[in-house]
Parts: structure tokens; C-alpha cells; sequence
């Protein structure tokens, strides 16, 4: 810290995907910006979840797929080193360097630390040093596993999301207890590594904010993958049994494992943040308008993106408010006068209307917008994936798509897609999304024969077009 500028332009806390960009669009708009990190750059996605997840989904998923073409060799099994040698190399072997050169080109100045807020404009980092911001602090910590209260977990050794997506080595058998994003992926993904997987839940279906019919495909999908799917259990105790774990259950019998993941969510981290100096409360998140600002914090200087702020808690949408609030910061800085008007380039308007989520497992499922009808003018448009591009790229093909259409504007505000490789299919209807397309254009975008993009035309016949 001796040889850096204790006060610059703008402090970026938190390294990761959010933060890098925050910093990066910062520094385009003409700020000196230092970016804070206590961990590796390129945070929990780049090494401990997308990518590493995906990377681990993605060789079961291609020789499933291979099963379903008859005619292609798919008879051998999965080899783990392998796979794991690739998940490796994907995640830079846990070595940030590269992340390191590319934000000292982009014009970043790193920080190594822990960055706690300790007055207006200030930061202190690892209890010693301050830097002090002239404009902004930009608040990009993410989020943080949440461990249930459940007897006897806290004496027990677990797997969280960061030892799922790290392990280099197949356990006998695996426990997972949550049905969200990552407890079906990781359920999934070990299971076809050759593990033996019990996938416990709460409630009585799996990925509870999405569309049932999606729960069930993926319940399906996990099946017959040998995943024990046991929907309206609750973890009641959990213990040590020899060299594994047992977890007894209110609602099931008890199960036994050498693993046990613990996938029940996450939240903002904003625990050890010194968001108190502030004002707020640790351990909520960040609340912000559309231009990332903090609300409840006195003059414009604090604002955040990403998990952090609890708005949507993805990666890539994370990435996007990013861009915006370095974009704001900068502007504000030159004295320009910053329009927060929705579908601007000064706000996060997707959050609210177009935020994009995939679920790699087998069949995938891909959402955007609305899930679910939420006014009387609105109507869900569903069918199966029924289509000759569907029926050539599988054998047996399965899969179902779903509109939320506006019909007094006649317009999409949402789409989920269930099926085999259907996240290419998200993108055409986050454009119909954001760009408000009508119905009646839609009409005349039409789709390659013989695709999967096929089943746009069904929908918009079965919609009555």
C-alpha cells in the first residue's frame, strides 16, 4: 500500500466478474480506480461456480446426448481424470495471474485485502491502510453460502458449492440437501462422475421459482440418472457415521453418505462489510435504484452491484448493473446531468423485466422474464417441444416451451424453455423481451428448418396468430 495513491477517484470492493467490470468502465470513463480483493480476481464464478459447474455438467451432458443419435459410439463411460484435467484448465488451475494481467492492462489498480467501509468516501483494508475515494465506492462482494440450522451441521464436515465444483475425487456416495440451481446441477454432475446421489428437499418440487413442469422434467432427468429425488423431507440432525455422514429426517428415513453438500442458498455479504459506518445493516443487502446507487446512505458516493444487492442474483446480470453503475460514476464525475430512465443506458431496467437464467442439467432449462402470469391481461402460452428440428436432434426428444404474453399489448414479458440444449433458444426471447416486439412482427421472424427454433412458430399458432 506505501507505493499506491491513497486517494483516487473511485474504490471497487470485491474483485470478482461484478467488480471487474465495475472497475473496467470506471476507469474508460476517465477515473483512477482501484479495485479491492481479499481472494483470487475473477471471483466465486470463475473458480468456484459457472465455470467450474459447467465444466463438470457439460461431458455427462455431451455422452447423453451421443445415446440419444443412434449410429454414435456412446457406449464408455465417463473418465473423471479427464474431466477434471479440463475443469482445471478452465479455472486457470486456481491461478488468478491471468485475470491479474489483463485488469493492470485495462488500467486497474489491485489491491490485495480485505476491504471494510469505514466512513463517508473511505476504505480501510486489511485493518491498516485507507484509501479514500473522491467520487465513488463501488460495492461488489457477492454472496455467501447459507448453512441451515440444523443440529449437529456445524460439527460435521461438508461440502459447500466451492468444494462441489473442486473436488478432484469421486466420492462413494453424495448427499445433497437443496433443490435449487445448484443442488439439481451438482446432483447431476456427480452422479454421472459415477457417484451414488440423494438429492433431499424441502419443499414438494425442485427449482421452486421456476415453472413446476420444469422441476418435474429435471426431477425426471435426475431419475434416470439414478439420483434418489426425495421431495418434502427436512434435515432434522446430522452426525458422524464412520468415515461419511448421516442426516436424519423429519418426513424419510434416515440417509447415510461419504458426502454431504449443503446447497440451500446464498446471501448478500454484506456480514463483515462495515456497512454500519454507514448507516445500514450488516448481513441485508444493498438496496439500489436502477442506477446502483445505496439507498440510505447519506450524498451519492456508495454504490452496488451484483449478489450483493439482492436485485439478480446471476452472474451475468450482475455484470450488466455493473456496467451501468461504472458508466454513472463516470458521468457524474464529468459534471453530466444522468437520465435513470428505464431502458436508458444509465438503468438496470433488465432487472426488473429481463433477467436470464440457465440450469445446465439434462434436460436444461432456460428462463426469462415472467415465469408465471401476474395480471388478468396476461396469458401463459405452453406446448410441447414437438418440432422437426427437436425429433433430428434427438431420438425421443423431450421437451416443453412456455410464453407469458401481455395481451392487451400483445407482447412477450416471458419465456422458459425445458428440454435438451434449449439455452441457445434464450436469447431470441430476451430480444422479444427487452424490445417489447410485437406478436405480429414475430410473426415474420421466421424460424430455420429444420431447429429447435421451430416450436416459435407453434407458439405464436397456438397463441392464435
Amino acid at each position: 500500500m506505501d507505493e499506491l495513491p491513497r486517494t483516487v477517484d473511485v474504490v471497487v470492493i470485491g474483485g470478482g466478474p461484478v467488480g471487474e467490470n465495475a472497475a473496467a468502465r470506471a476507469v474508460r470513463g476517465g477515473l483512477r480506480t482501484v479495485l479491492v480483493e481479499h481472494e483470487r480476481l475473477g471471483g466465486e464464478c470463475s473458480y468456484w461456480a459457472c465455470v467450474p459447474s459447467k465444466a463438470l455438467l457439460r461431458p455427462g451432458n455431451a455422452l447423453a446426448a451421443a445415446r440419444r443419435v443412434p449410429g454414435v459410439p456412446s457406449d464408455g463411460r465417463i473418465d473423471e481424470h479427464a474431466v477434471f484435467a479440463r475443469r482445471d484448465a478452465f479455472v486457470s488451475h486456481w491461478d488468478d495471474g491471468g485475470q491479474l494481467e489483463w485488469a493492470e492492462g485495462a488500467g486497474v489498480t489491485i489491491v490485495r485485502g480485505r476491504a471494510r467501509l469505514s466512513g463517508e468516501r473511505e476504505v480501510t483494508v486489511n485493518g491498516g491502510a485507507v484509501l479514500r475515494a473522491t467520487q465513488a465506492v463501488v460495492v461488489c462482494t457477492g454472496s455467501a453460502p447459507v448453512i441451515p440450522d440444523v443440529e449437529g451441521l456445524a460439527d460435521v464436515p461438508v461440502w459447500t458449492s466451492r468444494d462441489a465444483t473442486s473436488a478432484s475425487r469421486v466420492p462413494e456416495s453424495l448427499a445433497v440437501l437443496g433443490g435449487g440451481v445448484v443442488g439439481v446441477e451438482m446432483a447431476q454432475a456427480w452422479a454421472r462422475l459415477g457417484a451414488r446421489v440423494d438429492l433431499l428437499v424441502r419443499g414438494d418440487r425442485l427449482l421452486a421459482r421456476m415453472p413446476r413442469f420444469a422441476g418435474e422434467a429435471v426431477a425426471e432427468g435426475l431419475r434416470a440418472d439414478g439420483v434418489r429425488v426425495r421431495l418434502g423431507v427436512d434435515a432434522q440432525r446430522v452426525s458422524v457415521v464412520g468415515e461419511g455422514v448421516r442426516i436424519d429426517l423429519d418426513g424419510g428415513e434416515p440417509v447415510t453418505a461419504e458426502r454431504l453438500l449443503v446447497a440451500t442458498g446464498r446471501r448478500p455479504a454484506t456480514t463483515d462489510l462495515g456497512v454500519e459506518q454507514v448507516g445500514l445493516t450488516p448481513g441485508r443487502p444493498l438496496a439500489v435504484d436502477d442506477t446502483g446507487l445505496v439507498s440510505g446512505v447519506d450524498g451519492r458516493w456508495l454504490y452496488a452491484a451484483g449478489d450483493v444487492t439482492g436485485r439478480a442474483p446471476v452472474t451475468h446480470q450482475g455484470k450488466y448493473a455493473a456496467r451501468v453503475v461504472g458508466d454513472v460514476v463516470a458521468a457524474r464525475a464529468r459534471g453530466e446531468q444522468v437520465c435513470p430512465e428505464p431502458w436508458t443506458h444509465h438503468a438496470a431496467t433488465a432487472d426488473h423485466h429481463a433477467v436470464t437464467q440457465v440450469v445446465f442439467t439434462d434436460p436444461e432449462v432456460a428462463t426469462v422474464g415472467l415465469a408465471e402470469p401476474a395480471e388478468p391481461a396476461h396469458r401463459a402460452v405452453e406446448l410441447d417441444i414437438a418440432v422437426s428440428g427437436s425429433s433430428l436432434h434427438a431420438d425421443g426428444y423431450e421437451g416443453r416451451a412456455r410464453l407469458v404474453v401481455d395481451t392487451d399489448r400483445e407482447v412477450v414479458l416471458g419465456a422458459t424453455f425445458v428440454g435438451q440444449d434449449v439455452a441457445e433458444l434464450l436469447h431470441a426471447a430476451t430480444i422479444a423481451v427487452v424490445g417489447q416486439v410485437p406478436l405480429r412482427r414475430l410473426w415474420h421472424a421466421v424460424p430455420a428448418f429444420p431447429t429447435i427454433s421451430e416450436v416459435w412458430l407453434r407458439l405464436l399458432e397456438e397463441y392464435g396468430l
